[in-house]
């Protein structure tokens, strides 16, 4: 502003603009016109951000279902895994058991035949070789065909020496 600072309460001098001239009434009508179209822009702007914002609203929320159904899935697979692990465990408690149960099936289907009363060290260190030697004589038998032994067992430890006796 040029001129004079208005004192307080007084109004500054109005200026006053000649709309008698053409050439400023046909630019003062375009700066309006082209006022009026960046209003108009501007409403369509301001109705776009409004779709704009509520489709953000809309797409927030769908991420947060999203992140509540990915949490949910989270804790299933973790359950499933904990799950699986101790079904191997169980596999192999189970392979375990299964060997035993194979073992104890086997022995069962054993004729099973036990010696007692023979002294110790009797049979050295060949049972197979003792037992064929011995049950023919034992039983006055003559085995044919001869004697199968699928296993000789000792009962109890063997001892370090014959005349040893434990104290």
């Amino acid at each position: 502003m040029k001129g004079p600072l208005p004192t307080p309460g007084t109004q500054p001098p109005a200026t006053h603009h000649d709309m008698t001239d053409p050439t400023q009434e046909s630019t003062m009508d375009c700066i309006l016109q082209e006022i009026l179209a960046v209003g108009h822009r501007l409403e369509g702007m301001d109705s776009a951000m409004v779709l704009l914002t509520a489709e953000t609203k809309s797409i927030r929320m769908e991420i947060a279902s999203f992140q509540t159904c990915v949490l949910g899935l989270k804790q299933r697979v973790s359950t499933v895994e904990a799950r699986a692990s101790s079904f191997q465990d169980r596999d192999q408690e189970l392979l375990y058991l299964r060997s035993k149960l194979i073992d104890l099936e086997d022995r069962s289907w054993r004729d099973n035949v036990n010696f007692l009363a023979f002294p110790e060290n009797i049979e050295g260190e060949d049972r197979h070789g003792f037992l064929w030697d011995s049950m023919p004589r034992i039983t006055g038998t003559a085995f044919d065909p001869p004697l199968e032994f699928q296993r000789a067992h000792r009962l109890g430890p063997r001892r370090p020496g014959a005349d040893t006796r434990p104290p």
